[in-house]
């Protein structure tokens, strides 16, 4: 039986939720911890050298900070995101130059935060970045022909991440880069358990997510660098926050 693709996830649509992910995309960092969108695009841009930096794709771009760094070097960026209000927000930015939200301190009480590209030395980028609500696992035919791919902290939340991870090649040019970043933390409340990709035992053995990104992207990807564990910080309130390692494995594609 084929299950219909769901909607937006009440959860990535709350006004409270859009706060700490525009705070954790152009706000403070916090306990050493650099900014995690950031520190992937850099890690992107780095894997691309002497390579083609025509069109990137910032796949689960959030409120949209990876977008405006790649396009430091990248003539194109596209960023897409299944929350309207994450893509609204990111247009906002690079409509506008800069946003403003409230940020929770602790029960009802909030601070106001203004962020801006300027301040973030990304002004420049605005022109070169645009924004659009989508479906990882079913991305309109036009988002092809990237040189680059980044997907960060995705995969362990879409409802069919190997069909994603099974087309995502056809989007890509070749000896460009897929960049995967995730936490792995799988739940079933993203992700049915028959759709997971690892993290569970394997005719008798434990199977990681590692091993199936393996097992599903070696036909059309390599493997180029050993993976990483890169840390983020989210806040929450004042008092709360989340401290999260996010594994970072780099893909080239394959000749056709």
């Amino acid at each position: 039986m084929t299950r219909p693709a769901p909607q937006p996830h009440a959860y990535y649509e709350s006004n409270r939720l859009l706060a700490e992910y525009a705070e954790f995309h152009f706000g403070d960092t916090w306990y050493g911890v650099e900014n995690f969108p950031k520190a992937l695009a850099e890690r992107a841009l780095a894997a691309m050298a002497g390579k083609p930096r025509g069109k990137a794709l910032d796949l689960g771009c959030a409120c949209g900070r990876a977008s405006f760094e790649l396009a430091k070097q990248f003539d194109e960026v596209e960023g897409i995101d299944f929350s309207a209000n994450f893509v609204h927000l990111a247009s906002e930015m690079a409509r506008q130059g800069s946003v403003r939200y409230p940020l929770t301190e602790e029960g009802e009480l909030t601070s106001e935060r203004t962020r801006s590209l300027k301040d973030m030395g990304l002004d420049a980028c605005a022109s070169k970045v645009s924004f659009y609500q989508g479906d990882a696992c079913n991305l309109e035919g036009r988002f092809t022909d990237y040189d680059l791919v980044l997907a960060a902290n995705l995969i362990d939340r879409l409802y069919k991440p190997r069909l994603f991870l099974n087309n995502i090649h056809q989007r890509i040019n070749d000896a460009g880069i897929l960049l995967i970043a995730s936490p792995y933390t799988w739940m079933e409340e993203h992700t049915p358990k028959d759709e997971w990709i690892g993290g569970f035992q394997k005719d008798g053995e434990d199977y990681t997510t590692l091993d199936g990104l393996k097992e599903i992207l070696s036909p059309n990807f390599r493997l180029i660098q050993a993976p990483e564990k890169v840390p983020f910080v989210i806040r929450e309130t004042q008092h709360k926050f989340q401290h999260t390692l996010s594994e970072v494995t780099l893909w080239e594609r394959l000749p056709r």
